[in-house]
């Protein structure tokens, strides 16, 4: 008989062939349909001679309900249902507290009323009736090296938004014996002859200030005491950039500074990420206040913020205030994101932990106590400051930290920086200047006229 005539073994046709002639056993349908052929057994490491064994039907060995005994569901615990309770319980008394806890923060989160005072985005140009560009030469305390100006070249309106822009100064002014006097052009803001009068003397080194910029502020148009204060800004890139968005009190009611206070919102430095003390990455906020400069508490009310993986001169930030009776914070595009939080629980002058003299013997005078307010000295009207100094001999950049080019304690400090222009002066090129896109001011209800 032919090959194609005989079953395949294991396969359908052999089944029925093999039925045929054994009735005692059915066909398994589990079976493979086809059992391994020849070839594949030969070329197989367990192709020796062996007897085929016979399939088997599967039987399932499952147990079959009620066939097993379960004593323990006859006899019922009956403290058994208090793991369940007891669990329960205890979730409901922690979302309890969790919803007490919230609902306490919510009614203790003071949500103060305000009137607008000042809401601006410049799209209508420059308003002199609400700013004051400063003019003045005198490094307003900190050594600054900048002279700030009243024209456009620093101060101006572009596209919708302001820009404070510093640039070099007329290099015949440094090179050349030169004065500048702003008191002879009646441009000069200062009453003080010494920040409206500078000038070079190529005999002895000093040099009239080596670049210029701009300061503005509020102080005529838009004061407030308590209220909230944002300004949506992208700060400066460049070596040696200092700027700030701060408050002053428009009256010096407790002093001469930093008797009457100071509100910085924000600082920062223009120089890139790598600056030791921190570049346009890093923004700080502070308090200054205490009895003399030499006793400035600022240290103590002072808190940095990082932008995380970026600067603050890539994009625009809202930079805020919110200041009342009680407290004063600062926070960045978000009240939720805080810089600096100062509560006024309890007197500053207490705070502060001042001498009882100076370094000379002369006592230490409290200015604020006798007033009997906690907030003191702010507690008085502010007014808004915008500004882009360069360089300084305050400290705020650290000699020999990263080619700072000038000491602060030398006589040739603005000589010193002029000379390094090369190495500065470009680094300015790209994004060297503060932009704003908008500042709104707001006066807290019950002061001012605010009802």
């Amino acid at each position: 008989m032919s090959r194609d005539a005989t079953p395949l073994a294991g396969s359908p046709d052999s089944a029925i062939a093999s039925a045929g002639s054994q009735q005692e056993k059915p066909v398994n349908p589990f079976l493979t349909p086809y059992a391994s052929g020849d070839p594949s057994r030969a070329a197989s490491s367990t192709a020796l001679p062996q007897p085929i064994l016979n399939q088997k039907y599967f039987r399932s060995r499952r147990v079959k309900k009620g066939e097993v005994e379960r004593p323990w569901t006859k006899v019922k615990d009956p403290r058994e249902k208090w793991v369940t309770i007891i669990p329960l319980i205890g979730l409901a008394i922690g979302l309890g507290l969790a919803g007490l806890l919230v609902w306490d923060g919510l009614r203790t989160v003071v949500n103060h009323k305000y009137c607008p005072v000042y809401l601006e985005d410049f799209s209508n140009g420059f308003n002199t009736k609400v700013w004051t560009k400063e003019a003045e030469v005198g490094g307003f305390g900190n050594g600054q090296f900048e002279e700030t100006t009243i024209t456009e070249e620093n101060v101006f309106i572009q596209e919708g938004m302001l820009h404070i822009k510093p640039t070099l100064q007329d290099s015949r002014l440094i090179e050349t014996n030169n004065v500048i006097d702003l008191q002879a052009g009646g441009v000069c803001t200062s009453s003080v002859w010494s920040n409206c009068i500078t000038g070079t003397n190529t005999t002895n080194g000093t040099i009239v200030n080596p670049v210029k910029s701009g300061r503005i502020n509020t102080k005529k148009g838009a004061v407030i005491k308590y209220g909230r204060v944002e300004v949506e800004a992208k700060l400066p890139k460049g070596d040696w950039l200092w700027p700030a968005i701060w408050l002053l009190p428009v009256d010096s009611k407790y002093g001469v500074w930093p008797q009457s206070g100071e509100i910085d919102i924000v600082e920062s430095r223009g120089n890139n990420h790598t600056y030791p003390q921190g570049g346009n990455n890093i923004v700080s906020s502070a308090l200054h206040w205490g009895p003399d400069a030499a006793n400035d508490a600022w240290w103590r009310t002072n808190v940095k913020r990082n932008a995380l993986h970026t600067t603050f001169a890539k994009r625009f930030h809202t930079f805020g205030l919110e200041w009342s009776e009680k407290y004063i914070f600062t926070y960045i595009d978000t009240r939720l994101l805080q810089v600096l939080y100062t509560n006024f629980d309890k007197p500053l002058w207490g705070r502060g932990h001042f001498p009882q003299a100076g370094e000379n013997g002369t006592r230490i005078v409290d200015p604020w106590s006798k007033y009997n307010h906690k907030s003191t000295p702010f507690d008085q009207d502010f007014y808004l400051i915008l500004n882009v100094a360069v360089g300084g001999t305050n400290g705020w950049f650290e000699d020999g930290k990263n080619g700072k080019p000038w000491v602060d304690a030398g006589e040739s400090a603005k000589m010193d920086f002029w000379n390094a222009r090369d190495t500065w002066y470009p680094t300015w090129k790209d994004g060297g200047q503060m932009v704003v896109k908008s500042v709104k001011i707001w006066q807290q209800q019950g002061y001012n006229g605010c009802q």
